[in-house]
């Protein structure tokens, strides 16, 4: 017999200390597993748009369930039937997308939470999260380690941050800037006045109303900025961005090495 696995993110957000994360977009989990040990607090496999199956994503979480590192699994949206075979297969931490007011964050804890609750079905015998039923007490226990983060994506969500971030059971939001600046009217824009301002705005109203605030933010000079404004989890890469980058800086270096030598150098 064995205890529940403990939620490493929920465990980090309670420290104080900014989660700082990275964005799984390869279907590969040996990609999962090399930056599994890279030093990064959380992990998120991007079911959303990544091309993730629910068995790819198994394989995800085993290929990081040795490293001291939190995975989180953003679904593809907020179908309670996937959420509850993502439970059973060990996912603890959601990031789930779209979510525009609070009734739709409400379903959404009420699908990862077993009565009373939640509606989460209850397999423990198939489940992988409860060792195949060789967790004791597993159906009590698990509430406590689910962690449920939900996306503020459109201009209505941000409009609903206050009641959104009231639900009991919601522990954060997650502001996605691409999808709000493309609401907003600037679709491709992140970085337009407007936008930042508007997701500045967002994180230090859903701090106030007493919930985790995060964010994607690939440009390394706003990082500070948003923290300051209260974010305590950031997505700071992307696996398919971090692989690509590196590829095409090392091929152009050497590619300019090639374009000016001759065969009299060598």
């Amino acid at each position: 017999m064995s205890d529940i696995r403990p939620n490493r993110f929920k465990a980090g957000l309670a420290s104080g200390t900014t989660q700082f994360g990275l964005w799984l977009g390869i279907p590969d989990s040996s990609v999962a597993e090399i930056l599994a040990g890279a030093g990064f607090d959380w992990l998120v496999v991007d079911h959303e748009h990544g091309p993730f199956e629910v068995r790819d994503v198994l394989s995800h979480l085993q290929a990081m369930a040795p490293y001291d590192v939190a995975p989180i699994v953003r679904p593809v949206d907020d179908d309670p039937a996937l959420l509850k075979k993502l439970c059973d297969i060990g996912a603890q931490s959601f990031v789930v997308p779209m979510i525009d007011t609070a009734e739709q964050a409400a379903a959404v804890v009420s699908a990862v939470k077993y009565p009373p609750a939640g509606r989460r079905g209850l397999g423990t015998s198939m489940a992988r999260a409860a060792r195949w039923n060789t967790v004791p007490g597993y159906a009590q226990k698990a509430n406590d380690e689910m962690c449920v983060i939900v996306q503020a994506e459109t201009v209505s969500a941000m409009a609903n941050l206050e009641s959104i971030a009231a639900v009991e059971g919601v522990d954060g939001i997650f502001i996605g800037p691409s999808d709000l600046a493309a609401s907003m009217g600037h679709p491709g824009h992140i970085a337009h006045p407007e936008v930042i301002d508007a997701v500045s705005d967002g994180i230090r109203r859903i701090r106030a109303a007493g919930k985790h605030a995060g964010l994607l933010c690939l440009d390394e000079s706003k990082v500070a900025h948003f923290i300051d404004c209260g974010a305590n989890f950031v997505g700071i890469g992307v696996d398919t961005l971090l692989i690509g980058n590196s590829a095409r800086a090392l091929a152009a270096r050497f590619s300019s090495v090639a374009g000016d030598s001759s065969p009299a150098d060598y």
